[in-house]
């Protein structure tokens, strides 16, 4: 199967915003907890705005002129990472693409994004476990590694 990566524009918020919905819904599902409450309009603006401030980036997986298949990716900085890091904040490849090697691929493109941006690292957090363990043995395939703790999280507004 063939498959085009590019990096996302301001103009491509509603895409990436419908993949991310769709995998927000996914772990919800799976968990049956309703640990995100995303509108898809809002994220999509909220997308748009934040690719524009050099905040947010992401690569759109196409295969035949669809998109199938984002990882969204921010910059940050960490000293016990050495500096300049980044973090896959969403990753997803729609269900009927995950054995056709794409997650893999998209993985690399990130790899070489980070490389372009004289990141340290890559870092994530993956889903709930164990609903989630088969993404957590897709990251330690793609030469991810287990650092430790979860995802925590308080809200502040």
């Amino acid at each position: 199967m063939e498959f085009e990566f590019r990096e996302a524009k301001p103009e491509d918020s509603a895409i990436i915003s419908t993949l991310v919905v769709a995998l927000t819904t996914e772990i919800c599902e799976k968990t049956k907890a309703q640990h995100f409450n995303i509108d898809l309009r809002e994220t999509s603006q909220r997308c748009r705005k934040l690719i524009i401030d050099g905040k947010y980036s992401a690569i759109i997986g196409m295969h035949e002129h669809h998109p199938v298949a984002i990882a969204t990716i921010t910059e940050t900085y960490a000293l016990y990472a050495g500096g300049k890091i980044g973090v896959i904040q969403e990753f997803y490849v729609v269900p009927e693409f995950r054995k056709a090697g794409l997650g893999a691929k998209l993985l690399e493109q990130v790899n070489r994004y980070g490389k372009e941006h004289e990141w340290s690292c890559i870092e994530l957090c993956t889903p709930p476990l164990p609903e989630f363990e088969r993404t957590l043995k897709f990251y330690q395939k793609n030469g991810l590694i287990a650092v430790g703790g979860r995802k925590m999280r308080q809200v502040l507004a």
